[in-house]
C-alpha cells in the first residue's frame, strides 16, 4: 500500500468549491486526494493543515538540539525538537506528498516556510559530516524515491515557467530547493492564476487546473 501525505499551507479556511472566500488550493489538494481515494481506497492518507496549525519556528534552542548528537540531547532538547520529529516521521513513512501551496508575496506562505525549517533536519532528512571529502552535506531520502505534488494559486497572472512573471515566482522553485536537498526530486504540479481578477479568466484557470490535477492523480496511482 502507499502513503500520502496530504498538506495545506492556505490561511483560509474551506475550498473555493463550496465558498466564495474558501482556498484554491485547497480546492486542488482534495480534488487530487479524491480521485486517489477512488482509485486505491486502501491506502492511507495522513492529513497535516500547516495553514491552521502552523508549526513553530526554528529557534535558537530548535538549532541548538538538533546540531546535538541523539545520544547527547539533555530532555529540554527533545521537547524542543518533538515537532519537527512529528513532521519528519510523517514525511518519512509518505510515498506521496501533495501540497496545496498558495503564493503569499511571490513566495510560500510563512505556516509552510515553518515546516520547511521543521523538515529539513541533520541527521534525518540530510546528512553532514565537515570531514567528508568534497561536499559536506548530502540527502537521505534518495534511495525511498517519494514524489512531491504541489498544487498553487497565484493572484496575478503569468508565473508558469517563461511567461510573463515567471522570475517573480517563488513557490515552486524554493520548494523544489528545499525538498530535492533532503531527496525528493520527482516533482509535479498545477495552479490556478488570476485570482485577484475575479473574472473568466478566474473560471477557466480553475478548470485547467482541475483538469491537470485529474491527470496528474490518474498518472500517479499507476506508479
Amino acid at each position: 500500500m502507499t502513503t500520502v501525505l496530504h498538506i495545506d499551507a492556505s490561511a483560509r479556511q474551506g475550498s473555493s468549491r463550496e465558498s466564495k472566500y474558501g482556498s484554491h488550493t485547497r480546492r486542488l489538494s482534495a480534488r487530487f486526494i479524491q480521485r486517489w481515494r477512488a482509485a486505491r481506497p486502501d491506502d492511507t492518507v495522513v492529513y497535516r493543515d500547516v495553514g491552521q496549525e502552523p508549526p513553530p519556528p526554528v529557534t535558537g534552542e530548535w538549532i541548538h538540539a538538533a546540531f546535538t548528537p541523539p545520544e547527547q540531547r539533555e530532555p529540554w532538547m527533545h521537547a524542543a525538537l518533538a515537532v519537527s520529529d512529528t513532521l519528519v516521521d510523517e514525511l518519512l513513512r509518505a510515498d506521496v506528498i501533495v501540497a496545496g501551496l498558495p503564493m503569499y508575496n511571490f513566495n510560500v506562505p510563512a505556516q509552510f516556510k515553518a515546516y520547511i525549517d521543521n523538515i529539513v533536519r541533520v541527521g534525518r532528512t540530510f546528512g553532514f559530516d565537515r570531514a567528508r571529502p568534497g561536499e559536506p552535506y548530502w540527502p537521505l531520502l534518495t534511495e525511498q524515491r517519494k514524489q512531491l505534488v504541489i498544487l498553487s494559486s497565484r493572484g496575478d497572472y503569468g508565473y508558469g515557467s517563461g511567461a510573463r512573471i515567471a522570475h517573480m515566482n517563488h513557490v515552486e522553485p524554493s520548494t523544489r530547493t528545499a525538498f530535492a536537498y533532503i531527496g525528493i526530486t520527482d516533482v509535479h504540479g498545477a495552479a490556478v492564476e488570476y485570482d485577484e481578477f475575479a473574472d473568466e479568466r478566474l473560471k477557466d484557470s480553475i478548470a485547467t487546473a482541475e483538469a491537470a490535477v485529474d491527470v496528474l492523480a490518474a498518472q500517479l496511482v499507476q506508479r
